[in-house]
C-alpha cells in the first residue's frame, strides 16, 4: 500500500493538472479577447472605430484617435484621458501576452512549469492593472463629456477581462501551491513533443486567424447590408440574396459567363499540369550542376514577381509603343502599330501562357525533390540492363513521381473555381473584360466596385462550399482508384 504521504502528493498533482488545464483555457479566451472588436474594454467613447480591437487599441495610437481629431483639438475630450487608455490599454495586452508565454511554460517539466504558473499570475495581475487604468478614464471621461460633443459607452469587455484575470491569477496561485516542489538542480525543459507543437501554434492561429476567422463574415449575405452601416434586426433579410441570385435573368447570366471563363481556364491549367513534372524530369537530367541551378533559379525568380510588375513588362513589349510594334514596324512586316494586349482573342490561351510563365519553376520544386529522392540504385540497375537515358526517365522518373501528381493534380481539382484575381485585374480593359471575369474578380468587382457587399458575400460563400464538395469529391475518388486518399 502506498504511504499517505505519497497519497496526499497524488493527489496534488492531479489537483494541479486540472487546474492547469482550466488555467490554459482560461488564457486563451483571453487571448482571443486581444482581437474581438465587439468586446474591446478600450472602446469608452462612440467616436473609437467599432472595428477597432483591444490590441489595435494597445499599440497603435494613430488608429485609437483616427476617428476624433477635432474632439481633441478642441479639448472636448482630453488626450490625458485617451493616453491613459492608451497605456493601459498596452499594459493590458502585455499582461495578456505573458499569460500566454506562462501556459506555453506550463506544458513543461516541473521548474518551468512553476515559471509559467508564477508568468501567469503576474500577466494575469498586469492585465487587471491596465482594465483599471482603462476603467478609470472612462470615469474620468464622464466627469467633464459634452453629451452633445460625443456619446460616451459603457465598455461591457472590462468587466469580462477582470474576471478573466481574476481566474488566471486564481488558477495560477493555487497550482503553484498544489504542486510539489521541483527536484535540486533540475533544469527547465520541454519534452520534444511540445517543442514541436509551440513551433506549430503560431502557424495554426495565423491559419486561424486569415482563413477560418473570415468566414463569420459570411453573415452579411443574410442581411441588407451596405458599407459603413451596422447588421441590426431591421436589415435582416432572410435568403432574400439567395432567391435574387437565381430570379434575376442579369445576375444569372454574369454569373453563367464567369463560371464559363472560371471553369475553361481552370481547365486549361488542370490539362497543362503536367508541364511543371516534365520540366522538372528534363531539368534533373542536365549534367552541368552550376547550369541546372541557373535555370532553375531563373524560371523561380517570376514567381516572387507581383502581377503589377508582370503587366508593367508585357505593356513595355506588347503595347502600341512597346519593343515587339517598334520591332515589326521598322522591319517592314506591320504598316502600323498594333497593341497585343487589346482584343479578347485567345484570351485564355495568353493568361494560361503568363502563368505558366510565371509559375513554372516554383511549381517544379516538388517534383524535384521527390527526383532526389528517388532510389539510386534503381538507375543503377536499369543502366546495367541496358536502359537508356530517355528509357529511365519514362521507366523510372516518372511512376516514381505520378504519387506526387496526383495529389496536387486532385488539389487543382478541388480548387477548380478559384484562379486568383490579381492576374486577371491587371491584364482586364475595356477590349476584352468579358473573357477576362473569372468568379475570384467577379466577387471582387460585386463587392468593391458596386458595393453590393451581401450578394458577393453570397456567391463568395457558394464557391467555398462548392470546392469542399469539390475536394472530397476528389479525395473519394482517389481512394476509389488509387487506394489511398489526400485528405
Amino acid at each position: 500500500m502506498r504511504s499517505p504521504e505519497k497519497a496526499n502528493l497524488t493527489l496534488k498533482s492531479v489537483g494541479a493538472g486540472s487546474l492547469e488545464i482550466l488555467f490554459r483555457v482560461a488564457v486563451i479566451l483571453l487571448f482571443v479577447m486581444l482581437f474581438v472588436p465587439g468586446a474591446n474594454p478600450a472602446r469608452i467613447v462612440d467616436k473609437v472605430n467599432r472595428n477597432l480591437s483591444l490590441f489595435t487599441s494597445g499599440f497603435f495610437y494613430r488608429d485609437l484617435v483616427a476617428d476624433m481629431g477635432r474632439l481633441l483639438d478642441k479639448g472636448w475630450i482630453r488626450k490625458g484621458t485617451m493616453l491613459l487608455v492608451y497605456f493601459s490599454s498596452m499594459t493590458a495586452c502585455l499582461g495578456i501576452l505573458a499569460a500566454v508565454a506562462g501556459a506555453c511554460m506550463s506544458l513543461g517539466n516541473a521548474p518551468l512549469k512553476r515559471l509559467g504558473r508564477l508568468f501567469g499570475a503576474g500577466g494575469g495581475a498586469i492585465a487587471a492593472l491596465g482594465m483599471l487604468g482603462v476603467s478609470r478614464a472612462h470615469a474620468e471621461l464622464l466627469s467633464y463629456l459634452d453629451l452633445e460633443k460625443a456619446k460616451p459607452l459603457e465598455p461591457s469587455g472590462i468587466s469580462v477581462v477582470l474576471g478573466l484575470c481574476a481566474i488566471v491569477i486564481a488558477l495560477s496561485l493555487l497550482a503553484l501551491a498544489l504542486s510539489p516542489a521541483p527536484a535540486k538542480g533540475e533544469r527547465a525543459r520541454l519534452d520534444t513533443r511540445m517543442e514541436l507543437f509551440l513551433l506549430l501554434l503560431p502557424f495554426l492561429l495565423l491559419v486561424f486567424l486569415f482563413c477560418y476567422l473570415p468566414l463569420w463574415g459570411w453573415r452579411y449575405s443574410f442581411y441588407d447590408y451596405h458599407p459603413g452601416g451596422t447588421l441590426s434586426k431591421e436589415s435582416f433579410v432572410g435568403f432574400k440574396w439567395f432567391v435574387f441570385l437565381f430570379q434575376n435573368d442579369a445576375t444569372v447570366r454574369d454569373i453563367v459567363r464567369v463560371l464559363k471563363n472560371t471553369l475553361a481556364m481552370s481547365g486549361l491549367g488542370i490539362l497543362t499540369s503536367w508541364c511543371p513534372m516534365a520540366f522538372a524530369i528534363f531539368l534533373s537530367e542536365v549534367r552541368s550542376v552550376r547550369v541546372r541551378r541557373i535555370i532553375q533559379t531563373l524560371t523561380t525568380i517570376p514567381n516572387f514577381i507581383s502581377w503589377v510588375l508582370v503587366y508593367a513588362v508585357a505593356f513595355c513589349i506588347f503595347s502600341t509603343d512597346g519593343f515587339l510594334s517598334s520591332v515589326m514596324v521598322n522591319a517592314g512586316l506591320w504598316a502600323n502599330r498594333k497593341n497585343l494586349l487589346m482584343g479578347d482573342q485567345h484570351i485564355w490561351l495568353k493568361m494560361l501562357a503568363w502563368g505558366m510563365w510565371k509559375g513554372l519553376g516554383w511549381s517544379a520544386i516538388m517534383y524535384i525533390a521527390a527526383i532526389t529522392g528517388i532510389d539510386q540504385q534503381l538507375y543503377e540497375a536499369a543502366t546495367v540492363d541496358g536502359a537508356g537515358r530517355f528509357q529511365r526517365m519514362w521507366h523510372i522518373t516518372v511512376p516514381e513521381l505520378i504519387p506526387t501528381y496526383m495529389v496536387l493534380l486532385l488539389l487543382s481539382v478541388a480548387g477548380i473555381l478559384s484562379n486568383g484575381m490579381e492576374q486577371y485585374l491587371v491584364f482586364e480593359n475595356a477590349s476584352n473584360t468579358n473573357p477576362m471575369a473569372v468568379l475570384d474578380l467577379f466577387v471582387y468587382k460585386l463587392g468593391i466596385d458596386k458595393g453590393v457587399i451581401p450578394l458577393s458575400t453570397l456567391v463568395g460563400m457558394v464557391k467555398s462550399l462548392v470546392s469542399v464538395a469539390l475536394l472530397f469529391g476528389a479525395n473519394a475518388i482517389s481512394k476509389l482508384v488509387r487506394g489511398s486518399s489526400i485528405v
